[in-house]
């Protein structure tokens, strides 16, 4: 009796062997044919009887099934995406499986450069989906291909920077932190030439394109340029992320323990000072300000940074010395403009307030009316400027027609008023 159980045992796995073996050739054929869909049908067959099949046949499986799934993803857009995603899963299993296997690797050979083909296409699709704003997918897709490819880390600095665009942030912050942990540089060469026709310069693929198009006479000037690494900028994302997702402290945690090992960097200063003044340390901030202006003088957005702290802190002397030294150095700052003058009109509510309370001293209440008078034309000039910058702001458009109506410039007020009517539709 036990004997009768090997041998009907043994004819159902020589059954089922030779049954995924008719069903492998019978999607090879289709493949060949072009017929999909009798392909994608032998190998779902073929895959039930999975579990008997010797190592020989699982390895042609795993490739035969990735063939046909990279067929079926160039060929039918409709399924590009899942089945590029099973064609890849097929491809690493298969090399995979003959690598813990040893010895020869009898499809690993053969499905290589089916492989990078793969990783190629997808890499199309990634680009051309970033192209077309569908970051979602490119950010899917790139990091597919470094799933693919774990050497090719600079496809999951894309995925990172798509998922971002995409407004995934905690992905991309997923991301970016991967790349951190494996000290993902980003160093490149980049391969340029300029052409003679537009005068511009151009980036190559490859050092040898560069070359070649240098010999057509239609390219000069053949630079390589190595591009800096993207360390800290990894971290500078990373702890924007943070503070995106609310996380301000584990942001600055990750930006102090950069600028630990690189106290230099600009960029990482100001990342810490974002998340300084987003987490309500302002004495914090300013200082980092301090040190930025050391290392960037020229840059106006730093002493206008001061200057808001400087006038949060009414330290108003020191917040107009750094809006007056923001506008010099960018003389059509709107901002600066307007807070400067603002800085200025803190002494009007308590102007105004002398005067409701000297109502019965016609003396004391006109004394009080001049100084306002005398206030409205010192912003007025700062005020101006700011329309002239910005004419559709429709705060500055009011103020103006305040301080019009109140020193009784009733030409100016009128015109102005038209324009702010105007504005309002």
């Amino acid at each position: 009796m036990k004997n009768q159980l090997l041998i009907g045992f043994m004819l159902l796995a020589t059954i089922t062997v030779v049954g995924q073996k008719n069903e492998l050739k019978a999607a090879e054929k289709a493949l060949a044919s072009n017929d999909l869909t009798l392909a994608k049908t032998s190998i779902q067959q073929a895959e039930a009887l999975l579990a008997t099949a010797d190592d020989k046949l699982k390895a042609k499986f795993y490739f035969i099934k990735g063939k046909v799934y990279a067929d079926i993803a160039k060929k039918q857009p409709a399924e590009a995406d899942a089945a590029y995603d099973i064609a890849a899963k097929a491809l690493t299993d298969l090399l995979d499986f003959e690598t813990k296997l040893g010895g020869k690797k009898i499809y690993s050979a053969e499905a290589a450069p089916l492989f990078n083909s793969l990783i190629s296409d997808i890499r199309d699709v990634a680009v051309n989906q970033y192209k077309a704003q569908d970051y979602i997918k490119s950010a899917q897709n790139f990091n597919k291909i470094y799933k693919m490819s774990p050497k090719d880390t600079f496809m999951l600095d894309n995925a990172a920077n798509a998922a971002y665009l995409g407004k995934d942030n905690q992905v991309s912050l997923d991301f970016y932190i991967e790349l951190n942990r494996l000290g993902y540089q980003g160093i490149s060469t980049e391969y340029t030439a300029k052409n003679t026709e537009t005068g511009l310069a151009e980036n190559f693929a490859s050092k040898n394109q560069r070359d070649l198009m240098i010999k057509t006479g239609k390219y000069t000037d053949p630079k390589d340029e190595v591009t800096p690494s993207r360390k800290n900028a990894i971290i500078k994302n990373i702890a924007y992320l943070y503070g995106e997702l609310g996380q301000n402290e584990k942001g600055l945690d990750a930006i102090k323990k950069a600028r630990a090992t690189d106290p230099n960097d600009y960029n990482l200063l100001l990342a810490e000072a974002d998340l300084q003044i987003k987490l309500g340390n302002r004495v914090k901030f300013g200082e980092l300000m301090n040190e930025a202006i050391e290392k960037n003088p020229n840059e106006p957005i730093l002493y206008f940074n001061l200057g808001v702290i400087s006038a949060e802190q009414n330290k108003d002397e020191e917040a107009i010395k750094y809006y007056n030294k923001a506008i010099e150095l960018k003389p059509a700052y709107f901002d600066a403009y307007v807070n400067l003058a603002n800085v200025y009109r803190k002494k009007e509510e308590g102007i105004i307030e002398k005067m409701n309370n000297s109502l019965s001293d016609f003396a004391k209440y006109d004394k009080f009316k001049a100084e306002l008078s005398k206030l409205y034309k010192q912003v007025l000039p700062y005020y101006e400027k700011a329309y002239d910058i910005k004419k559709d702001d429709i705060s500055v458009v009011q103020t103006l027609m305040g301080i019009f109506e109140n020193l009784a410039m009733d030409a100016e007020y009128k015109k102005l008023k038209a324009a702010y009517d105007a504005l309002k539709g």
